[in-house]
């Protein structure tokens, strides 16, 4: 088993919840990791299970005390009607502490919960158990877990100290787009039997048949399937419902709530533009990134790593390969990035400003291994806002971290996020 960074996370913030909710897509590896940490006394139940669903279902009563925690429940979603039985469990073991002096008034991990239906859960995790979860977001693996470095719990901020770090192995080109070919699921990662092309064939059928067609009432498989395939090539792209809506030959409402619905199970991530005014920042056009560079490629028809880094994607998968391992460096270790995206009416553009304490970090993504000052051209435009500007990066195939001529910006090889 390959050493995940959202471990230390888990087992720290499962000593002051009584229910944690792990939530990401399909096949990431949630289920395996919650139990390759367990401790002994932790049962562990999936609702995949068509009996056991049945009973969380209709007599949920029964069923936890059929399986009482410690307990871990794969795929919640199924029974929302879990949630407030788990509330009063909780609930109850309060009140027994405060009437018979237990040794605790929370009972840390009580409840291990994983779901691939974030959005769906969201409603009866509010409404039953405001105050009692603690909600993680998790991903397939990133670059360093893969490479078994050791892991730095720490999510990325570009800084000049990154200068005095001790290189990892450099990566060529056809290695980097191999990594972005290849995607970050687990199985295929780990399993050298599985043939890419059918395991991504499979994941989409399953993906619609239980998740689209169980949750969200899609019944034309093959115009979503197409829906599914358009946004993929337009990842790192501006968000443009009405084009979508009419390559797919959908109308812009039903564009919206598939989106709405990639969205929900973890396929995609929306990216606000910067803007000092929040409300500006929701109204405005988003940009679109799937958070699996190796699903985009499949679903985009690339079938090798040379036939992507020669396509027209080349670019826009970098960029969203970087993307989702700066996301994962913040989701790992228990943070939520502000994390947007710069544009203006001089169409002067930065891919990715992340803000910390008033300060903004702009990030730029470059497809070269000798970045210039005009690689980060755009960032002086930042000036004009008011705020801090902090070191700024450009993520390229550079073979180590440097400064940048006369800036306070850092080159970072793709490797190194």
């Amino acid at each position: 088993m390959l050493e995940r960074t959202i471990q230390s996370h888990i087992q720290r913030i499962s000593k002051n919840f009584p229910v944690l909710l792990l939530t990401g897509p399909r096949r990431i590896g949630k289920s395996v990791l919650l139990s390759m940490l367990k401790g002994e006394k932790q049962k562990y139940v999936t609702l995949d299970n068509l009996e056991d669903r049945e009973m969380a279902k209709n007599d949920p009563a029964m069923f936890l005390q059929k399986y009482t925690p410690p307990l871990i429940i794969d795929e919640v979603q199924y029974a929302p009607e879990l949630f407030t039985y788990i509330k009063i469990w909780v609930d109850r073991q309060k009140s027994e502490y405060l009437l018979k002096k237990k040794k605790s008034a929370n009972p840390g991990g009580a409840f291990w919960l994983t779901g691939s239906q974030k959005f769906r859960l969201m409603k009866g995790i509010q409404e039953s158990l405001a105050g009692r979860v603690a909600i993680i977001d998790m991903l397939g693996f990133s670059y360093k877990e893969t490479s078994k470095r050791p892991l730095e719990s720490k999510p990325f901020y570009p800084s000049m100290d990154m200068i005095r770090k001790e290189p990892s192995k450099k990566l060529k080109l056809m290695d980097v787009y191999k990594l972005i070919w290849k995607g970050s699921f687990p199985e295929l990662l780990t399993k050298k039997s599985i043939n890419r092309d059918d395991y991504f064939r499979a994941y989409m059928h399953t993906y619609i048949e239980r998740d689209v067609k169980d949750f969200q009432g899609i019944n034309n498989d093959l115009k979503f399937h197409a829906f599914v395939r358009t946004v993929a090539v337009r990842t790192g792209n501006l968000l443009n419902y009405n084009n979508i809506a009419r390559d797919c030959d959908i109308d812009l409402r039903t564009a919206q709530v598939w989106m709405n619905t990639l969205e929900r199970s973890g396929l995609v991530y929306l990216l606000p533009p910067y803007s000092p005014n929040v409300t500006k920042r929701i109204i405005k056009t988003p940009k679109v990134y799937f958070l699996d560079t190796g699903l985009a490629s499949y679903l985009a028809s690339m079938d090798s790593p040379q036939a992507l880094e020669a396509s027209y994607l080349s670019g826009a998968m970098l960029e969203t390969y970087v993307f989702t391992e700066i996301l994962k460096s913040f989701w790992h270790n228990g943070e939520n990035p502000r994390i947007y995206f710069y544009r203006d009416t001089n169409q002067k553009e930065i891919d990715f400003i992340l803000e910390k304490n008033m300060t903004l970090y702009p990030v730029e993504v470059k497809k070269t291994t000798l970045p210039g000052e005009s690689s980060a051209g755009n960032f002086s435009v930042l000036k004009q806002l008011g705020k801090k500007i902090g070191t700024g990066a450009v993520v390229c195939l550079c073979e180590s971290f440097s400064p940048l001529p006369k800036k306070d910006i850092v080159t970072v090889p793709v490797w190194e996020i």
